[in-house]
């Protein structure tokens, strides 16, 4: 990724307009290092491979196979499974190309995007709520990534299972071995920026793609093509429907983080075409491709053994060829490292960069998050369902209120009109200062949305309706953003002198 040097940032924020008519303000070191300035139309090379790439990683990673297995054993058929992936894939798909609009258009990254509602400072609290939950994913996603590789080390070399029953901090010493040899190789990535993030992505998404399309037909073949298609006495009528649309829901809230920081990848995109067709057939077509997938792999061992699986690694085990065993389980580390990097890694550099961006640059900001991940000891909170259930999907409520806010800013009060340079200035007549650098408007819609959410997501009175937290918490906050807003004064702001930079042709 190119990315401007603070000289050129503050004479170049304008690639469309040949003669704009936006003022330069000064740049705050406080809101502005090379690392947070908007991208360079000509350095973008995020095209609609690299980003179907990146969704092929995404979709295909265990933890959504475990999720999706879930429904299977809830009692959805095979169409229903598909039916329901492919609502949330739709609804995905929408959102994220909102997203991804608004990134490829300004070329800045979400903490930056945040402040066009949120104020220069109170962008801090949405990127920090991402910021939290990425860490902690990160950790775990690491973690999880460790526990195949112990696998596949015990698989090769039995000898070394005697170094995996001592406890140092909750993890045997194998298990530390694994864990922190998997944090380096993602650090090491890292190391060489964006440019490296997007080439390893393309490296990982057809090797996931190949392994778990052969391990559905090896299945399929096993079995001689007797496959169940469900597992019990299919569901009907409204609670068939329901589960469908919940289903689907849920799946958008698996979602959320990226639909919410999708900008720090689409801001490296050279048009919104290249966003448009990388998610069609990395989301929807992607997505499609997964629920088949997981029927097959979820069908055949039921008609096996009568056993629902709750995770693809169930099925790696029983293959009886220890070559092509360790095939599967190279495949899997592949793209966990690519989706714990994509997911979990890029969005809290970004965020702490922009915390102190005259210290931190993306690969600094980038080892600190990292080591938070390790000393917070993320087995722990992997093992406890408390913290996963109440803090980390308490956070995650939080994410659709904070996207109904800032798409309902960008999309249906600014019509898609930013003033880039602006979002760098601490003036105090800048467009988004606001109120001493907050916009109190965005505070207030957030908090009832956000409560709402939370209670939704948690409160076990509500469990009927739980699954659409994020979609409510979404409409909530947008609504009250729009209704309490000023149309008149952000038209104002950005018409005259202060228009749209648009860095991107389309």
């Amino acid at each position: 990724m190119q990315l401007h040097s603070p000289v050129e940032s503050s004479l170049n924020f304008t690639s469309a307009d040949p003669s704009p008519t936006t003022s330069n303000p000064a740049l705050s070191p406080r809101l502005h290092n090379p690392d947070l300035a908007p991208t360079r139309i000509e350095g973008r090379r995020w095209g609609g491979y690299s980003i179907f790439a990146l969704w092929t990683n995404d979709v295909h990673n265990i933890a959504n196979y475990s999720f999706a297995m879930g429904l299977y054993a809830l009692g959805l058929g095979g169409w229903q499974i598909l039916m329901s992936l492919l609502i949330g894939a739709g609804l995905v798909y929408f959102f994220m190309n909102l997203s991804g609009y608004m990134g490829q258009k300004t070329g800045v990254p979400f903490p930056v995007i945040s402040r066009i509602s949120f104020g220069i400072y109170g962008a801090q609290v949405p990127a920090l709520i991402r910021a939290v939950i990425a860490i902690a994913w990160f950790g775990i996603q690491t973690y999880l990534a460790s526990v195949v590789l112990r696998v596949l080390l015990t698989a090769v070399a039995p000898s070394l299972g005697s170094y995996d029953h001592n406890l140092i901090l909750g993890l045997s010493s194998l298990g530390w071995v694994c864990f922190i040899s998997i944090w380096l190789v993602q650090l090491a990535i890292l190391a060489y920026g964006m440019e490296m993030v997007r080439r390893y992505e393309a490296f990982a998404g057809p090797i996931i793609l190949l392994t778990v399309a052969s391990l559905a037909i090896w299945m399929y073949m096993h079995v001689d093509g007797q496959v169940a298609w469900s597992t019990r006495e299919p569901l009907q009528g409204a609670e068939m429907w329901r589960n469908i649309f919940a289903g689907g829901a849920l799946w958008l809230t698996i979602y959320g983080t990226l639909i919410l920081n999708f900008c720090d990848f689409a801001r490296s995109a050279p048009s919104r075409r290249c966003i448009r067709l990388g998610n069609f057939w990395g989301l929807p077509v992607n997505i499609l491709a997964f629920a088949v997938i997981t029927v097959m792999l979820c069908g055949a061992q039921f008609s096996i053994d009568g056993h629902v699986i709750q995770s693809p690694t169930e099925i790696i085990q029983s293959i009886p060829s220890t070559f092509f065993l360790v095939l599967a389980c190279l495949a899997f580390l592949i793209v966990t490292v690519a989706v714990n990097i994509m997911a979990n890694f890029v969005a809290p550099a970004f965020v702490l960069s922009n915390l102190a961006p005259r210290l931190l640059t993306f690969r600094r900001a980038g080892l600190i998050s990292a080591s938070v991940a390790v000393l917070i000891l993320p087995w722990n909170l992997y093992n406890s369902p408390v913290v996963i259930v109440y803090f980390l999907a308490g956070l995650g409520a939080l994410l659709g209120p904070l996207y109904g806010i800032i798409t309902a800013d960008y999309w249906l009060l600014r019509r898609g009109k930013v003033d880039v340079p602006q979002l760098y200035s601490e003036a105090c007549d800048g467009a988004y200062h606001y109120r001493h650098g907050v916009n109190p408007k965005a505070v207030a819609a957030f908090v009832p949305a956000a409560v709402i959410a939370i209670a939704l997501a948690l409160v076990p009175a509500f469990a009927a309706v739980s699954a659409f937290s994020w979609l409510f918490g979404a409409a909530i906050a947008a609504a009250v953003y729009l209704l309490i807003s000023d149309r008149h004064q952000v038209f104002a702001d950005v018409s005259g002198e202060s228009i749209a930079v648009d860095n991107a042709s389309h």
